[in-house]
């Protein structure tokens, strides 16, 4: 009982809170006013609406009653009651704002509709995430295909999204709306990380260099960077290579490679994106 009054599960609730927001709306405003659908739960239930005639709120718990039932156990005590909540939320939320403030369509723009449709669910299933839960669905499924086979999640949750396109074309009868809705969906993905990740602007740099102490010392003095010193080998070659390994910020990578210019022309940098950046003062 205090741990479902806790802080910490207070967060997550609100968390859980405007993440269901954030997809009633998005549904309400871009989607079903225009006939495309997204991804996951809400695109299944937009198309069984259609389909059957029955609220979307209805579909969404049509959907994932089953689920839940099936899923159970490999979803864990808290976080299946969390993704309960969200799973009635969203419902509650995209029936009130549909029937009761009747609210219209933002846009009937279906390419704004797509993109920031997309969005506002990508940011809604992320808050749930964030408050360690689902928002149920095509997720619950990959759960527990993943448990019971080698099949990644990520594939799974593409195998349904794409069904969903591919019903989208025969409900709409419009394969040009299907065409947007891949777009949502892309968009919604892109959205999802920005949440989990942050909007991050660090780059990995790996320079492999003969100088490497030279480089090290004035990398350090002029960006106040840390870094690694690797010591290995050659692919072909018994020679010793050293690699350098430092996390930058984009702006000043310009400076980097004036520095690597100026002590070491022959060094070879790599330049990579970083995903997620955990410990050593980020979060």
């Amino acid at each position: 009982m205090t741990k479902i009054f806790s802080k910490k599960e207070l967060k997550n609730n609100l968390f859980i809170l405007l993440g269901t927001l954030c997809i009633s709306l998005a549904v309400v405003l871009f989607f079903l006013p225009n006939n495309i659908t997204t991804g996951g739960t809400p695109g299944m239930a937009i198309l069984l609406h259609h389909v059957s005639g029955f609220s979307i709120g209805a579909m969404v718990i049509a959907i994932n009653i089953p689920l839940l039932i099936w899923g159970g156990k490999y979803l864990g005590r808290l976080f299946a009651i969390r993704t309960i909540l969200a799973i009635i939320l969203i419902s509650f939320f995209i029936d009130f704002f549909s029937k009761f403030l009747e609210l219209e369509a933002l846009t009937n723009n279906i390419l704004l509709s797509s993109v920031f449709g997309g969005i506002i669910i990508g940011f809604g299933v992320g808050l749930i995430i964030k408050g360690n839960a689902s928002a149920g669905g095509s997720t619950i499924v990959a759960r527990i295909v993943a448990s019971n086979s080698h099949i990644k999640p990520a594939q799974v949750i593409l195998f349904i999204d794409l069904f969903i396109i591919l019903c989208s074309i025969y409900v709409f009868k419009d394969i040009e709306k299907a065409l947007w809705s891949i777009m949502s969906i892309y968009m919604t993905s892109k959205a999802i990380d920005i949440v989990l990740t942050g909007p991050l602007s660090t780059k990995v740099i790996h320079i492999a260099s003969n100088k490497a102490e030279l480089l090290s010392e004035k990398i350090s003095e002029s960006l106040a960077e840390e870094g690694t010193i690797i010591k290995g080998s050659g692919l072909l070659k018994e020679q010793d290579k050293t690699l350098i390994l430092i996390v930058l910020d984009v702006k000043k990578l310009a400076q980097l490679r004036n520095i690597i210019n100026e002590n070491d022309p022959e060094a070879f940098m790599i330049v990579m994106e970083a995903s997620e950046m955990l410990g050593r003062g980020y979060k």
